[in-house]
This record gives structure tokens, C-alpha cells and sequence, in this order.
């Protein structure tokens, strides 16, 4: 995956009006953003994937529908409808997706401090994901989930997936309100 051009925030995420290469953000520890994109269906089930077995970070788990860093001079909505387009192929528009927060996250992994800012949405697709098409550099697979069996997943198995904690359950109680709407 080539290294991408990045601005940095402060961890109040401020802007610090410096712009750094991801890789660069990564090994420093430096606070940044990406979007991340949340995908369900009316039938109550959640869109995962599982990420490539190349990826920097958490090579080969299941993770959330589609996410990525927000490029130099990018909003972050438009960093998401780039990452979601790029990952599994949904064209969509800004009108579709619903805003859900910002979720300030400090984690290390191996050698590596990711502070990040996600900037975080949902969206709605009852179409048939077999025919979306996967960016294989990010993207091994995906498949749609139920809610109850995701959480049973996450109790039971959840060395399989990115580790996460508490936000998995916070984007699947935001996607229950938001299938009950």
C-alpha cells in the first residue's frame, strides 16, 4: 500500500497546519483522522471485512465495512466516500450516509502508536453485496452478518477481529436505532 500525504492535528484535534506521510504519523505517534464507514441492511445485518493479509495493521481480521485515512486537505466525508468506493466498490453519495461521531482512539500496535480520529458514519445498503467489487490490496472478502451472531462473535471469537473494544458495540447499538427509525 503506498505511503499517502496526511495532516496533522493536535489531541484535541486541532490542526497544526503540518502534513506528514502516514507512515511517517504512524512510527511518530502523531495524532491524524480517518473515516470510517459502518454498512447494515434492514434485515439487521452489519457488512464486514476481512482486511488483506498484507495490511500494516491488523493483517487478516475482520473489521468494519470500510475505513481510511483522510488525506492532505480532505474532509473526512469525502475521505469516506473515496475509502468505501476504493475498498468494496459501493458508489454512493454524501446525502446517504448519517453521521455518527468522532471517536478519539490512542492504541499501539507491535511497533507502531496509531492516534487517530474517526470520523464516523453509517449507511444504509439493502443491495445484494455479492456483486461489489473488492479492492484486493485492502480487501480479502466481506459478508454480511446478523447483529445478535456479530456479538456472539465478538464474546466467543474476537481473536478474529480488530480489536476494537467498546466501539464495535457502540456502532452496533447506533445501527439498531437506526434500523428501528
Amino acid at each position: 500500500m503506498p505511503d499517502e500525504l496526511i495532516d496533522i492535528y493536535d489531541e484535541f484535534n486541532n490542526p497544526t497546519n503540518i502534513k506528514k506521510m502516514r507512515n511517517t504519523a504512524h512510527n511518530e505517534g502523531l495524532w491524524h483522522r480517518s473515516a470510517h464507514i459502518w454498512v447494515y441492511n434492514q434485515k439487521g445485518e452489519i457488512l464486514l471485512q476481512l482486511r488483506a493479509k498484507d495490511k500494516l495493521f491488523y493483517p487478516n481480521m475482520w473489521d468494519i465495512s470500510a475505513s481510511g485515512h483522510v488525506g492532505a486537505g480532505e474532509e473526512p466525508i469525502t475521505a469516506g466516500l473515496r475509502e468505501i468506493k476504493e475498498e468494496i466498490g459501493l458508489k454512493i453519495r454524501k446525502e446517504d450516509l448519517h453521521f455518527f461521531k468522532i471517536k478519539k482512539v490512542k492504541r499501539k500496535y507491535k511497533n507502531l502508536e496509531n492516534n487517530e480520529f474517526y470520523y464516523v458514519y453509517i449507511l444504509r445498503f439493502d443491495g445484494d453485496i455479492s456483486k461489489l467489487k473488492l479492492q484486493n490490496e485492502e480487501v480479502q472478502k466481506i459478508k454480511s452478518i446478523p447483529i445478535e451472531k456479530f456479538k456472539e462473535e465478538l464474546k466467543s471469537n474476537s481473536v478474529n477481529y480488530v480489536p476494537h473494544g467498546n466501539y464495535w458495540y457502540e456502532a452496533i447499538d447506533e445501527i439498531k436505532k437506526e434500523i428501528k427509525a
